[in-house]
């Protein structure tokens, strides 16, 4: 029996822009880590609030000069689903790996909410929400 999971055409494109911004992580790329934001998206994490695509993008450079240098992340998705046709919901289980790690500590996981919408043909991330797990 396989576990690979079929996904239809809209659940890959909207994991597609996840994806990206976590290669984009790995390559400490702020730009490109912002470039399928949408241009006011919301960011809310312990302690962060952030609006719109560009202070994501000034929060993400200092992380990625700092202390998010060389690390990566895991992510499991939970749940895809689309209230409307031009709006995904993700739920993922995520958590960073340090520079060094090769696991991260079970106290890093977190629970995260991401909010696409679909403008022209193109999705793009409107909101995301993480908590601890």
């Amino acid at each position: 029996m396989s576990d690979t999971i079929v996904r239809t055409p809209e659940e890959t494109a909207v994991l597609h822009i996840i994806d990206g911004i976590y290669r984009s992580w790995v390559a400490n790329d702020p730009d490109t880590f912002v470039a399928d934001y949408d241009p006011d998206a919301t960011i809310v994490g312990p302690g962060t609030f952030s609006v719109g695509r560009e202070a994501a993008r000034l929060r993400m450079a200092g992380a990625f000069e700092g202390p998010l240098r060389d690390s990566r992340v895991l992510d499991e998705v939970q749940q895809i689903r689309f209230p409307h046709p031009d709006t995904a919901i993700v739920v993922s289980r995520s958590a960073v790996v340090m520079a060094g790690e090769s696991e991260p500590p079970a106290d890093r996981w977190v629970l995260a909410t991401w909010v696409m919408v679909r403008r022209d043909g193109r999705w793009l991330l409107t909101s995301h929400q993480n908590s601890p797990a």
